[in-house]
Parts: C-alpha cells; structure tokens; sequence
C-alpha cells in the first residue's frame, strides 16, 4: 500500500486506511481524513516537509510523520 507521503504535487488518491495510536487517529479523523475520501497533494516543501494537500474542500498540511498513517488507493 502507498502513503500519502508518495504523492508527488498534483496527484489525486483516495483515502483507504488510517493508522495509528489513539489521539493520533482521533487528530486525523477530527481534521476531516477518513476513508474514502479524496486527497489533492498541493506542495511539497523543499525538504520534504510539510506537505500541502486538499481534502474536502479544506487545504491542510501534515509533516512526514503523519501523511505515512495515511493510506492511498
């Protein structure tokens, strides 16, 4: 299975699992992440981190760390 984190700028994918520990999850469900839903990569930072993305409606950011609890079809 791909991350979110794989996603180069512009791809679109769609949400198939969220990992993770309690509050982490809970975070990530809160902020509108949930199974099927689609997510629009928008800019990488240079470095890698954060990362930019559409979801909803919503423009976001997650650091590594988290778009890789993030699973894409």
């Amino acid at each position: 299975m791909r991350t979110l984190k794989e996603l180069k700028p512009g791809e679109k994918a769609v949400i198939t699992k969220i990992s993770g520990e309690g509050a982490v999850k809970r975070r990530l469900m809160d902020m509108g992440v949930t199974r099927g839903a689609e997510i629009m990569v928008r800019k990488v930072a240079p470095l890698g981190d954060p990362i930019e993305v559409n979801i909803r409606g919503y423009e976001l950011t997650f650091r590594k760390a988290e778009a890789e609890n993030i699973f894409i079809d």
